[in-house]
């Protein structure tokens, strides 16, 4: 069975997505300063976790261990404003990466979803 990892063209692809995602965070004034100063280990941890919440290798869950999303997620105060900037900026990107509209649709609702569990303020 095809999973939507094998439909997009695999890794790169989650890659290209979480740099386009992170150029925008990166001009957040909302939202990078929940960041380290050097985005590249949050940028390979979260293709990380989408390659294999997309049915990519389980890499992530190697290296990491379980996401454990709550609970990594604990320590920042994350509020209704940042969940909305969080999924502007993953929609913007998911959307400059040419996914069908069903695709496109599906992701949304995923990040929403999980964007919406991780408010703790």
């Amino acid at each position: 069975m095809e999973t939507f990892y094998d439909r997009v063209g695999g890794e790169a692809w989650f890659v290209a997505l979480i740099g386009h995602f992170y150029e925008r965070v990166e001009l957040d004034p909302l939202l990078r300063p929940l960041y380290p100063e050097d985005l590249a280990e949050p940028r390979r941890h979260l293709a990380a976790f989408l390659v294999q919440r997309f049915g990519g290798p389980q890499t992530y869950e190697a290296t990491r261990g379980h996401p454990r999303l709550r609970r990594r997620h604990a320590p920042f105060a994350i509020s209704q404003r940042e969940r909305d900037a969080w999924i502007s900026h993953m929609t913007a990107a998911l959307e400059a990466a040419g996914l069908a509209p069903n695709d496109l649709g599906s992701m949304v609702e995923y990040f929403e979803e999980a964007a919406g569990m991780l408010v703790n303020q």
